[in-house]
């Protein structure tokens, strides 16, 4: 006979918080996470943000996505996608109601920490041929050394044509590394401090050590190697000066753990997030509400330049949406809401001391909600409204999304920022979601499957939510 329960534990059940793992709330999701991640792990494939707008734009045409016409009136159900400059992909499904009652945004970057060449990367010492580097975001510099890199990106010839590179993963390329000091003579270098174990200027690709076969010629490896690059993709030296190269690392994602419950990988953060967005956006048939689904760049960096949410992009594009039905851009963005899907810190008891338990998150409880971010006294952050984190997690509660709130660490301790404040500027209520990412921005990220599943989930819910926004 069941025991009857007292009056605390009655009252506790009732006011107490109860934290559960996805595994608890349901044993069988790791199955159906597993299924989902399959087409995450080929995302993950594409690690610039060229890449993974040029990845999602032949699924969007398959799916009935169009190329987005200024001016053209949209009716409920249309799907519409516009690039801008290669590099951001903003995707529509035309809602049922007027988007003068506002749209239902989402927007995570694709551009992740990684190693860009510099203008004049190509140099030649003591019989090695290197690129010189200069890292993009925030890393911690001796992650990069001594791990298989390969090389991305675009150059526009001096002729007007454009190559793609895209060399170093695959079982038959040549792979390339930044070396580091070997330990029986590191006895000064492991004396400092780790930011300062391996400088910016140390980050050298090798990329060659065989000389072209020439006594005339002084440079003679850097020539070798300025040959076979000349042979494959028909550069000049001279072509580096109008070119996006970068290193990132060579590693294909992979399935982590013997119960295969977790991914490792490049690039999660941000990728992870984008993937997510973009299936709840392919998945939207006929929402109420016009759904917006933003890839953007430049976020590691401060999301500067005429691809980082800082432009005038988004709201361009909002303007040109509103006049076509005949409304005010400023009505639409007030009346809209944004998720800013960008990942968080999962806990690691490895280094438990920087994180505080009770407001951290935690592999497989479900996406992370922050209502702000920033860093110490809030500095640089979205705050979300309690009317915002009202109608959020309404929302969840009703369609089954599980999610955690969480912090990203100790408050003294440091801290980060999002895309959220970007845009939060055009008097939209936004709130930051994303997944708990253990190794941020490392050459290998981790994350769980059944996050990432519920992350989609989360999306898809606030997309396809038929609830107004009444604040």
């Amino acid at each position: 006979m069941e025991e009857e329960k007292t009056k605390g534990q009655l009252l506790a059940e009732d006011l107490l918080r109860k934290p559960k793992s996805l595994a608890e709330i349901d044993p069988g999701m790791l199955e159906k996470a597993s299924e989902f991640c399959e087409g995450y792990k080929r995302f993950l494939s594409n690690k610039t943000e060229r890449e993974a707008v040029e990845y999602v734009i032949p699924i969007l045409k398959e799916r009935g996505y169009t190329e987005y016409v200024r001016g053209k009136v949209y009716k409920a159900g249309d799907k519409f996608y516009m690039v801008n400059r290669g590099k951001n992909i903003l995707m529509c499904t035309k809602g049922k109601k007027p988007i003068v009652e506002g749209m239902r945004v989402s927007v995570a970057h694709v551009d992740s920490p990684r190693l860009d060449f510099k203008p004049h990367p190509l140099f030649e010492d003591a019989g090695m041929a290197y690129f010189k580097t200069h890292y993009y975001g925030g890393i911690k510099k001796y992650q990069w050394t001594t791990v298989p890199l390969s090389i991305r990106g675009v150059v526009r010839k001096s002729d007007g044509t454009c190559v793609k590179v895209r060399i170093g993963e695959e079982e038959d390329e040549p792979s390339f590394c930044i070396t580091d000091l070997l330990v029986h003579l590191a006895q000064n270098q492991m004396s400092k401090t780790a930011s300062k174990v391996i400088e910016g200027e140390q980050l050298n690709l090798l990329i060659g050590s065989w000389p072209y076969d020439d006594e005339k010629v002084t440079s003679k490896v850097k020539l070798a190697v300025m040959a076979a690059i000349n042979e494959k993709y028909g550069i000049k030296e001279a072509d580096f000066e109008s070119a996006e190269l970068c290193a990132v690392p060579a590693f294909k994602a992979r399935d982590m753990g013997f119960d295969r419950s977790m991914i490792a990988g490049y690039g999660q953060d941000d990728s992870s997030c984008a993937y997510a967005e973009f299936m709840a956006e392919i998945d939207t048939k006929e929402p109420e509400y016009t759904t917006l689904t933003i890839f953007a760049d430049k976020e590691e960096t401060g999301s500067d330049g005429v691809t980082g949410m800082r432009s005038f992009l988004f709201r361009d594009f909002v303007e040109d949406l509103a006049q076509a039905e005949g409304a005010e851009v400023r009505h639409v963005l007030r009346n809209s809401i944004c998720l800013s899907a960008d990942v968080g810190s999962a806990f690691d008891p490895a280094f438990g001391d920087v994180y505080e338990t009770t407001n951290c998150a935690y592999l497989n409880y479900g996406p992370i909600i922050s209502k702000y971010d920033g860093s110490r006294g809030k500095y640089s952050t979205n705050d979300a409204s309690a009317e915002m984190m009202d109608y959020i997690l309404s929302i969840f509660r009703e369609e089954g999304v599980t999610w955690q709130m969480g912090e990203l660490g100790k408050i003294d301790i440091g801290g980060g920022g999002t895309i959220a404040s970007e845009i939060s500027v055009h008097n939209i209520d936004t709130v930051d979601i994303g997944i708990p990412v253990l190794s941020m921005h490392a050459p290998v990220e981790v994350t769980s499957k059944a996050d990432e599943y519920m992350l989609y989930k989360a999306i898809y819910a606030v997309y396809n939510s038929k609830k107004p926004k009444l604040f």
